[in-house]
């Protein structure tokens, strides 16, 4: 079986978030391929099979059922258009030109009233709401999203454990973070599916379809939004660091 590791939303190596990608001929057992996840620590391993266009990606804990950067990343490998049968539904990716573009679902946060002061101590909260899967917050201004330190134990033992906190930046048109220790990730380096909730929000917010958002990581990246309707199109480079062949 041949896998990769690829970097994406970045367009240089050992940046942007990695993922990893196993390339299958037939179906595999779940829990093998959560072992696979497990031994290779990303964030997300990416399983594809090629009859069937399955997607499916897994944290080192757990299945999940969308992944944005995991997502590029197979399509960076495999080139061209591509149709994805996932547990989120069928999903479109593009790449052409070193550039990968992937057509979601928006996601579109809802207003509600969790409170996030013991995840945010001391941070001045000016939105809280939920996506399909995240809290999801916005903060006075990008320093604060940089300098945030969570607490991810009390994070972890909430709704699903994952939340993006976000602000408007004068770098690009927002930034953002993303934790999610409730699937065995402290925090993510960048976050396809996030942009899914970002687009619509900041669309909205700054009047303007198209927009650049950084996600504020140690590693960091790029992502690219343009919102179209309940579709949020998102592009990104990404970079192949490592290929090889699966012998287990």
């Amino acid at each position: 079986m041949r896998f990769f590791i690829v970097d994406a939303f970045t367009d240089r190596a050992f940046a942007g978030n990695s993922a990893g990608v196993v390339l299958l001929d037939e179906p595999a057992d779940p829990a093998w391929m959560q072992a696979v996840a497990a031994e290779m620590k990303h964030a997300e391993t990416a399983f594809h099979v090629a009859a069937t266009k399955s997607l499916r990606w897994f944290t080192p804990v757990v299945e999940v059922a969308f992944c944005g950067h995991a997502t590029l990343a197979v399509t960076h490998v495999l080139g061209g258009e591509q149709t994805y049968d996932t547990k989120s539904g069928e999903l479109r990716a593009t790449a052409k030109d070193g550039w990968v573009e992937l057509d979601f679902p928006s996601d579109p946060p809802r207003p509600t009233d969790d409170d996030l002061s013991e995840i945010l101590p001391g941070v001045d909260i000016e939105y809280t709401g939920r996506g399909a899967e995240n809290l999801f917050a916005v903060v006075k201004d990008a320093e604060t999203v940089r300098t945030l330190e969570p607490d991810l134990d009390k994070l972890k033992h909430t709704w699903t454990g994952r939340l993006l906190v976000t602000a408007q930046s004068d770098k690009t048109d927002y930034v953002s973070r993303f934790f999610a220790p409730g699937i065995g990730i402290d925090e993510d380096p960048v976050t396809g599916s996030a942009h899914c909730i970002l687009s619509p929000y900041w669309s909205e917010r700054l009047n303007d379809k198209e927009l650049t958002g950084e996600q504020a990581s140690a590693r960091g990246g790029l992502v690219r939004t343009r919102q179209d309707g309940d579709r949020v199109h998102l592009t990104g480079q990404a970079v192949t660091v490592l290929s090889g062949e699966l012998h287990v």
